[in-house]
């Protein structure tokens, strides 16, 4: 038994204001994707707030990113979750309201059974993870052994 599961956050920037009719479908579509997550087996946690009241937190100093931050029992658990649920519909839709980033934008790492990580701390692992390659402390789908379903659903090119 492990005494560890994992965290992930993803940051995406918005194309259009979170009010904008063109974000529509992605905001209607939250409650649903974040319900389907917190039925998922191995869904422990996620960081809370209402895109829709943009009450989202701070990120980068920029109000039109959106972050996504949970925890998970294991990778294959929120692999399952992003590629085999109506998260999947949402995510292959991401290039309607979403931006391309420069750098990475999703990152996971190991925390201690019922750590709760703050935005602070999961942003310092994406900063480790663009400044140093992905290690134990800060990766991505191709560094973690037991996920595969992400290779069926990578694209081929960024999404423009």
């Amino acid at each position: 038994m492990s005494d560890q599961h994992i965290a992930e956050l993803n940051i995406a920037r918005l194309k259009h204001d979170i009010n904008d009719p063109r974000i529509a479908d992605f905001v209607n579509n939250l409650n649903r994707v974040n319900a389907a997550a917190e039925r998922s087996e191995g869904y422990i946690w996620r960081l809370k707030a209402d895109v829709s009241q943009n009450q989202t937190p701070l990120v980068l100093n920029d109000p039109m990113i959106i972050p996504n931050l949970s925890v998970w029992r294991d990778v294959v658990s929120l692999e399952q979750f992003v590629f085999q649920t109506v998260h999947k519909r949402i995510y292959a839709r991401r290039a309607e309201w979403f931006e391309v980033m420069d750098k990475m934008h999703f990152v996971m790492w190991p925390v201690p059974i019922g750590h709760e990580p703050s935005l602070d701390e999961a942003l310092e692992r994406l900063d480790l993870l663009n400044r140093q390659g992905a290690t134990k402390d800060a990766f991505g789908w191709d560094y973690a052994r037991t996920s595969g379903l992400w290779k069926e659903q990578r694209c081929a090119e960024p999404a423009a």
